[in-house]
């Protein structure tokens, strides 16, 4: 079989103090879209050599704390579902998601 390779592209715009005006980015599987803008991200990559994580997190000046707490919330169940799906650690996964509920409610993002 043939090696795929796909791209992602993200621009930042910065104002004159570098803080985040707009994100945007576009991917090679980006469907029905030519680009697409955000609020907010959160970039890890595993650093094997290191065995460290590298991180980038920005936001825009429009992100809400609202929107930053559903973010999170998303963002950790989300991880929560991946954990599960590479290691089929049903346990941990769970405990995670039981976080994930403590933390909706703390954050007064739980739904009804």
């Amino acid at each position: 079989m043939a090696q795929q390779t796909k791209k992602i592209d993200i621009e930042v715009v910065l104002d004159a103090q570098n803080v985040p005006e707009e994100i945007r980015w576009k991917a090679t599987d980006l469907q029905g879209y030519d680009e697409a803008s955000c609020r907010a991200m959160i970039l890890a990559l595993w650093d094997h050599t290191n065995k460290d994580t590298l991180r980038l997190d920005l936001w825009t000046k429009e992100m809400t704390i609202d929107e930053m707490k559903i973010f999170f919330h998303q963002t950790l169940v989300s991880m929560a579902d991946t954990l599960e799906k590479s290691t089929t650690d049903t346990r941990i996964s769970g405990d995670m998601r039981d976080f994930c509920d403590y933390f909706a409610e703390k954050m007064e993002i739980a739904e009804e």
